[in-house]
């Protein structure tokens, strides 16, 4: 089904156009119907999906239809976890509505309020906002938030991690009860699905987009067996071997900060983006790495939220992440719609348990190259008696890897998948 099928606005459908959408991902397919009749919708689909799309289409299709108001009020809030996240949705919100008029702001934390508060001034018709930011310009009556009749919130499972469920409940008491609700996360435990209870309606719809396999399909993957202290040395040894930019993903903001450190003494341009960076620097990080000032990106997970960078084609995982549904979400940073792309792990002795975790979530076991300057110390930090030793020294074949024998591979870079 075409975008023309939806029955759009043609404004919206002219925007869609000039981005060179003409078919909705499987979310916007399934999305876009729903909210176009004013049902409340609870929306589980990853990173990569087209989900902002979903969601910002039929606000934009609603707010068209309403009556206009010249003071213009808050009708629309999109809230997200971090700000990259923010400026990313915002990003796409001015796009589809540049044909109408309507106005969009982001809100966020990290920098002065002068010019977010100047904006709210002159009237907005679609917001975007962090929680801490948000609830400050309320209470100093800068954001009304009166008059919403459409509330998103997007990747809750992060918003709960974070620590933001105190400002979510405060926010709730402040939104008006008549409105129309979005719910949206990657992952639905039961603290999101409580939480989805008081922002939904009894009669909300479901959509639930699976995409764990057309990733792992879209992107090669593999596993590299390497001792903690030769990471640094192995990262550079597959950073001479691929083309192109890469992101790196690492687990702590201390150790990102190593990482860039180590890449520049070996002459590699890499930059870093975490919590502790202040927005301005994180900006000004991904600008380069996107026009190309710098080579490799290293970023925390909660940071690379929102990150959509075109036609990134390798991820490395220089630390693996402790929940497994995170590297479904760090390989689709390259991959993402019809591209391919390539995704590289270091797995030390410690982290066998997040491997195995992460093979069981994406069904299927990532292939290891088992041949590398850096196999060697690899051995001998798993020659522990109580720990299986990897096979890092012969080949045979992936069923034989719980005896030490997996699937051999050369130390070339991965190939990207045509």
């Amino acid at each position: 089904m075409p975008f023309d099928a939806l029955g759009l606005d043609p404004q919206i459908l002219s925007a869609l156009k000039d981005q060179g959408y003409t078919t909705p991902t499987p979310i916007q397919a399934q999305s876009i119907p729903i909210l176009l009749e004013g049902s409340d919708l609870l929306g589980t689909a990853q990173t990569g999906t087209g989900k902002t799309a979903a969601f910002i289409i039929p606000i934009i299709q609603h707010l068209l239809t309403q009556p206009k108001d010249h003071r213009r009020k808050i009708k629309a809030l999109v809230v997200t976890p971090t700000r990259e996240l923010a400026l990313q949705v915002g990003e796409n919100a001015k796009r589809y509505s540049r044909n109408t008029g309507l106005r969009t702001t982001v809100i966020f934390g990290g920098v002065g309020q002068k010019a977010q508060v100047d904006q709210l001034r002159r009237g907005v018709d679609i917001l975007i906002a962090t929680p801490g930011r948000l609830l400050d310009l309320e209470d100093q009556r800068y954001a009304d938030l009166r008059h919403i009749s459409h509330f998103v919130l997007d990747e809750a499972d992060q918003m709960l991690d974070m620590g933001f469920i105190h400002d979510i409940r405060k926010l709730l008491k402040i939104l008006p009860n008549k409105r129309q609700s979005l719910f949206f996360s990657a992952t639905m435990p039961k603290s999101i699905t409580d939480l989805s209870a008081q922002i939904l309606r009894p009669n909300y719809k479901s959509v639930r987009i699976a995409v764990e396999k057309p990733t792992a399909d879209r992107v090669s993957q593999c596993i590299y067996y390497v001792s903690k202290k030769e990471k640094p040395a192995l990262l550079l040894h597959l950073l001479n071997e691929l083309s192109g930019a890469v992101l790196v993903f690492g687990r702590t903001k201390h150790g990102c900060d190593k990482v860039v450190r180590i890449l520049q003494k070996g002459g590699v341009s890499a930059a870093a983006i975490h919590g502790n960076k202040s927005q301005n620097a994180r900006q000004k990080a991904l600008k380069s790495f996107k026009s190309g000032d710098i080579r490799v990106l290293i970023a925390t997970d909660i940071a690379a939220r929102g990150i959509d960078i075109s036609g990134l084609e390798h991820v490395v995982n220089y630390e693996l992440p402790n929940i497994s549904e995170t590297y479904v979400h760090r390989i689709g940073r390259t991959g993402r719609a019809d591209a391919s792309g390539s995704s590289v792990s270091f797995c030390s002795a410690d982290e066998r348990g997040y491997l195995k975790d992460i093979e069981q979530l994406i069904a299927q076991e990532i292939e290891i190259v088992d041949h590398h300057p850096f196999a060697e110390g690899a051995a001998l930090e798993w020659a522990d008696p109580e720990n299986r030793k990897p096979a890092i020294q012969g080949g045979g074949s992936r069923g034989q890897r719980a005896q030490g024998k997996p699937k051999s591979r050369s130390a070339r870079a991965p190939k990207r998948r045509r």
